[in-house]
Order: C-alpha cells, then structure tokens, then sequence
C-alpha cells in the first residue's frame, strides 16, 4: 500500500515537473491553484471508502463474501452519485470557486481550464478512487498497486506528448496534465476490471455485483455512521488547505508555486504514513470481525513502529536532498529558496501526523469514529487555521508552514489520551 500510495503521489510529480520545467512557474502556479478544490471533492468520497473498507474487512474476516459484494455495490452507487454531483457543479462554478480562492489575476485563465477539466472528469477519477479502497477492504494491495503503476506510467507518457504535441496529439498547454490524468485513470479502470474477472476476485465486476450497485438502506446507514465523520475530517481539512491556500495566494503567484512544490514532496512523506494507519485500521477491522480482539494492541503498536521507521526515514531523505527535490519543480532560483525553507519548516512534523493516523485508525476499525474525528476535526478549526492565520501576520508567509506542526502535535496528544483512557476500556463488538 505503501508502494501505490507513492506511485499516486508520482504521477502528480511528474505532472509538475513536466509542467514547471516545459511550461513555467506560472503554469505550475496554475495547476497549484486547483489543488485543493480537487482533494474538496475527492475528499467528499473518501469518508465512504473509509466506512466501505471497515465494513468489508469485517465481513471478510467473518468469511461472508455474499456480504462484502453487497457492501461494495451499496458504496460504488454512492461514489457515482457523488461523482455525478460533483461534476456538474464543479464544472458548473469552477471560475467562482477560483477567484473566490483568490487565484493571481496571471494565472487566472490557464487555471479556469485546468480546473474545468478536472471536475468534469470527477465521476470516473472518484469511482477509481472509491474502489481501490474497498479492495483493500479484503487485503488486497496488489491490484490496487498495478492498477497506480499503469495509471503513473500512463500519465507520465501522456502529460508531455501532449505538452509537446506528440503522436499528432494537440497541444495542450498546462490543460495536457489534466488530460493525461483522464485518460491513466481510465485505462487503469479497464486493468482493474479485467484482472479481477480473470482472478474470480470476491470484488469482480460480475453480475452478483452489478446487481449489488444500489443503495441499500442498512448498508448504507453502517457506512454512513462510520465514514460520514471521516469524510467530514477529509472535507475540514481540504476547506483548512484552500483557507491556506488563499493565505499564500496572497503572497503573489511565486508563493504559489513554491506551495505547491511543497505540497509535491509532503505528500511522498505522509501518504506512506497514512498507508500504514489504513493498513492498522483494516487489520483491526479483520480482527474484529474475527473475534481476536487480543490482535488490537499489538496491531497499533506495530503502526507506530512503522511509521517512525519509514516516515522518519523519507523525512531524513526529504531534509537531506530537499534543494535537489524542490529544483524538479522550479527553475526561478528566488522561488527555489522560498520553497526550501518553507519544506524545512513542516517536514520533520509528518512522523508526529503519522502515528496520530495510526491511533485514530485502529479506533476506526471498531466503529469508533466520532469522538477520534471530532479531535481531528477541532485541531485544525481551532488550532491550524488561526495559527496559520496569526502567524502568517507576524512573521510572514512562514507563519503558514509552522501552523502544520503545530496541529499534528496537537492532534496526537489528544488521540492518544482518547484511546488510552476511553477506548482501550470500552466494548468492541462486530457491525456486520
């Protein structure tokens, strides 16, 4: 999981190194821009991928596949409407959503086209999404895995050809990443599909499922309970970035930039870290639903330990060449300064961001999400967004960057007090 994460993060790299490098800053600001409407939107599907996958790993560790199929067909039909929703109101108000941001007036245009593609491409992207997750559900992190290796190496070939023109393609300017991006998630859609048929996967496309994708009422209700509040953390944090995002926007379009290759790097070091508390959180959810509560312990204890070993490493890596990585991205040497000592700034805090995921996401397992994302939720509303804010009026646009460690120390002091005085002594039970 670790592995696809970071073949997800590759393909958004080698988007903006393509687009810095062969475009410009202004181009790559462009791209930047749209971010954080685009993880708004995704986040919206995340939080029923989430309660899908908890529901799943029950199911599964219980060994009911006629269960798991039902589970799915009920979370893809929501991920669809929610696409579907997404793409016409996206696509529809994609300019306000922009200069409400406060986007610099000179990448305004090139962003608006950008942005316009990609909510209009949002059905498919989600449904991608939304059912990588849920085969992880029954353990399944290989196809997943090739699926985001095809989708990378897609996109990597794509973004430039038609950057450039090639194959007789058009050029199409800072819109050719967003194009490229359509077209790798859908040939990954086809691998994935015919895969499972040939595998007889318990997740196949097959008619048990098509008949499955529907809303069932229980279903739907379970999957609501334990990924609404999820999908509520993942919607406060990406209306906390665009809250961020128009603090740096404020700073001119090389900020921008610079946020963006910042964002760029960040993500190698806390979707590894995230993998592992959605790896914490399946584990426990099997557990659960087969009965050896004994496993919990030792399965949050063992996430930790891995996040300090492999996001602390990718943190070293990340402060050892930091120069170097920020440098794929931009060419304005004034920019590069700006975007290094932004990075240096917050790196170090992805460990703290890490085991505080892992904490949550065993707690998650059982059902238990409310108060874990209530925790979440009030210490970037209460906590990051105003020291982003303060901060930002002190010192700088450097104020923004310090507002990330600030938050995840937080975040994890009150995870852990939860899960220690409160969790680790009530019942856990089966949902499914």
């Amino acid at each position: 999981m670790v592995v696809g994460n970071v073949l997800q993060s590759l393909s958004g790299t080698f988007n903006g190194v393509f687009i810095g490098q062969m475009l410009g800053t202004r181009e790559l600001a462009a791209t930047a821009s749209v971010f954080p409407i685009v993880f708004f939107f995704i986040s919206l599907v995340i939080g029923v991928g989430a309660g899908g996958s908890v529901l799943i790993g029950q199911a599964w560790g219980a060994r009911e596949p006629h269960k798991v199929k039902s589970i799915a067909g009920t979370a893809i039909a929501l991920g669809l409407l929610v696409g579907l929703v997404v793409a016409l109101v996206g696509g529809t108000f994609t300019e306000a959503l922009l200069r409400a941001l406060g986007t610099p007036a000179n990448v305004l245009p090139e962003a608006i086209g950008y942005g316009r593609i990609m909510m209009l491409a949002m059905p498919g992207l989600l449904v991608f999404i939304l059912i990588t997750q849920l085969l992880r559900g029954v353990g399944d992190t290989v196809t997943p895995l090739y699926s985001l290796l095809l989708s990378t190496c897609t996109s990597a070939l794509m973004t430039p050809a038609f950057i450039r023109g090639w194959f007789g393609l058009p050029q199409l300017g800072v819109n050719s990443a967003a194009a490229a991006s359509i077209l790798s998630f859908l040939v990954a859609l086809g691998y994935m599909a015919v895969h499972l048929r040939r595998a007889n996967h318990v997740l196949a496309p097959d008619r048990e499922l098509f008949k499955a994708i529907r809303i069932d009422g229980r279903i739907f209700k379970l999957v609501m309970k334990i990924g609404m509040p999820t999908g509520v953390q993942m919607v406060v944090i990406s209306l906390a970035e665009i809250a961020l995002l128009a603090l740096v926007n404020s700073y001119g379009s090389d900020a921008t930039a610079a946020y963006g290759a910042v964002n760029q790097v960040v993500n190698y070091v806390q979707f590894p870290a995230l993998s592992i508390a959605i790896t914490a959180s399946i584990l426990g959810a099997q557990a659960i639903g087969a009965g050896k509560l004994e496993r919990l312990g030792p399965i949050t204890r063992t996430g930790i330990q891995m996040n300090f070993a492999i996001t602390g490493t990718l943190v070293l890596i990340g402060y050892l060449l930091s120069r170097h990585l920020m440098g794929l991205f931009i060419t304005d040497a004034k920019v590069l300064d700006l975007a290094q000592s932004l990075l240096h700034i917050m790196l170090w805090s992805s460990v703290v961001f890490g085991c505080a995921s892992v904490v949550s996401g065993v707690m998650r397992a059982s059902g238990t999400v409310l108060i874990p994302t209530a925790i979440s939720i009030l210490c970037i509303v209460l906590i990051e967004v105003p020291s982003a804010y303060i901060l930002s009026h002190h010192i700088g646009l450097e104020g923004v960057w310090w507002a990330y460690p600030i938050a995840f120390c937080s975040m994890l002091v009150f995870q852990s007090a939860f899960y220690r005085l409160v969790w680790r002594k009530s019942k856990i039970e089966r949902l499914v």
